[in-house]
C-alpha cells in the first residue's frame, strides 16, 4: 500500500531518429513535471534540455535527434540511465 505511492519512478522514453533501442532515462520527481507540459514544445522545436535524474545527476538531451519521445512509468524492478540504486560514473563499476 505505502510502497505504490511512496514510489512513482518516472521515465523519460527517447526513440532516436537514428533507429536501435530507446534510451530510458529515470527523472527527478521535479523534472517529471517540468518536461510533462515541455516535451511537445522541446520535440517541434528540436531544442536541448538538461533534466535531472532521480540519482541527482543530469543528462543533456538534443531534441533535434530524436524521433520521438514519451513520459511513463517504470516498474519497481527496472535500472536504467538515472536510476539512484544503479549510480555509477563513466564505464566502470
Amino acid at each position: 500500500m505505502s510502497e505504490q505511492r511512496s514510489e512513482q519512478r518516472h521515465a523519460l522514453v527517447l526513440h532516436l531518429a537514428s533507429g536501435g533501442e530507446p534510451l530510458v532515462y529515470q527523472l527527478s520527481e521535479r523534472s517529471a513535471l517540468s518536461l510533462t507540459g515541455r516535451l511537445p514544445v522541446l520535440m517541434s522545436s528540436g531544442g536541448v534540455d538538461n533534466p535531472e535524474l532521480a540519482d541527482g545527476t543530469s543528462a543533456s538531451i538534443n531534441f533535434g535527434t530524436v524521433a520521438s519521445a514519451h513520459l511513463d512509468r517504470l516498474p519497481a524492478h527496472v535500472r536504467v540511465y538515472g536510476s539512484p540504486d544503479n549510480r555509477t560514473h563513466g564505464f566502470g563499476g
